[in-house]
Order: C-alpha cells, then sequence, then structure tokens
C-alpha cells in the first residue's frame, strides 16, 4: 500500500484546483492536433466528484447548441491547464444528475454568496 501511495505521489499535481459541486468552472485543456498544440476552454456546471487521490475526478455539464454536453475530467491529468471558479454555488446534493432532466432556468444553481 505504501509503494503504491509513493508512486502515485509523483504524478499529483502539487496545487491541485479547488472544485466544489455545484461550483461554474472554466476548464482550460491542452489539445493536441498533428504537430500543434492548443488551449480550449470547457465551461460549465460541477454536477459530480468521484474518488479521491491520483485518480479524483470531477464531471462537468454545459448547454451546447440545445444539447447538453457533459465531460468527465481527472483532476491531476497533465493536459488540464488550469480550472478557474466563475461562480461558487450553493447546493444540498453530493450529486446534481437532476440537473439532466431540467431545461432553462430549473436547470440553474443558487450562487452562494
Amino acid at each position: 500500500m505504501e509503494l503504491m501511495k509513493q508512486f502515485s505521489q509523483k504524478y499529483m499535481k502539487d496545487n491541485a484546483p479547488e472544485v466544489n459541486v455545484g461550483d461554474t468552472v472554466r476548464v482550460h485543456i491542452r489539445v493536441k492536433e498533428g504537430s500543434r498544440e492548443r488551449i480550449q476552454v470547457f465551461e460549465g456546471t460541477v454536477i459530480a466528484k468521484k474518488h479521491g487521490g491520483i485518480e479524483e475526478s470531477f464531471t462537468v455539464r454545459r448547454i451546447s447548441y440545445g444539447v447538453g454536453v457533459e465531460k468527465v475530467f481527472p483532476l491531476h491529468a497533465p493536459t488540464i491547464e488550469k480550472v478557474e471558479t466563475v461562480r461558487k454555488g450553493k447546493v444540498r446534493r453530493a450529486k446534481l444528475y437532476y440537473l439532466r432532466d431540467r431545461v432553462g432556468k430549473a436547470a440553474k444553481v443558487k450562487e452562494n454568496l
């Protein structure tokens, strides 16, 4: 067990971003296309966090052209450049899967002031 901790410790980010369920975040991802590399931004609401340690991940949901799009991001992935928190959300659940069934203003999360 101790050997696994030591192995995974060197791949974990020292300054991991603080991401909470209900927050609206802007995730900057490094995308490689052929020989070129660019930064792509994905902004949405965090609807879930899973696991812990090196395999910790969070799910971000947004509505794009009327279609719900969800992406799962590993927190310690080297392709994630940075995670900005746009606004803090006030929620009472650990998983916000109920937002999948809602559209428009019903899918909003209250802001935590």
